[in-house]
């Protein structure tokens, strides 16, 4: 297994697909939740995305957005069922913090559902540390919270 990661931006059609993957698992963990979040999560201004393959096969995917001057928001972080349990989640994550340190961000910030145990523990173990619910998320009961010195 040789894991390729590929820097693209949202326009790249594989991270369009992962996306669309992504959704259908979010709408069927928790469709509330998901709902008052997505208005948060639009591709279409994101500029620094990172594809994941596994045998030319994208397989993963996430992206990092200006939240402001010094932090990053990691956004659309996702690993294909298939290929889960390979690792492939924190070497996108990797290379997301790699970008954001060479563009001069010093902290990284994300939110993820508390029913996604898998997704907590990949950032629990990517040494991200849990935060007070930050902006649009503020009072989001379902959603939890992550910050990182890069």
């Amino acid at each position: 297994m040789t894991i390729e990661l590929k820097r693209t931006n949202s326009e790249h059609e594989d991270f369009r697909n992962l996306v669309m993957n992504l959704e259908e698992y979010l709408t069927h963990a928790d469709e509330e939740a998901h709902s008052k979040c997505k208005p948060y999560n639009k591709i279409e201004t994101i500029k620094h995305v990172v594809v994941a393959y596994d045998d030319n096969k994208a397989v993963g995917c996430g992206a990092i957005r200006p939240y402001s001057q010094n932090t990053v928001e990691i956004k659309r972080m996702f690993v294909a069922e298939s290929a889960r349990g390979k690792g492939i989640g924190s070497k996108v994550l990797a290379e997301l913090e790699l970008w954001a340190q060479e563009l001069g961000f010093v902290h990284s910030i994300l939110e993820t559902g508390k029913m996604m145990p898998d997704a907590i523990h990949l950032y629990s173990r990517n040494n991200y540390k849990q935060i007070p619910n930050y902006g649009q998320y503020e009072g989001m009961e379902k959603s939890i919270c992550f910050e990182k010195k890069l």
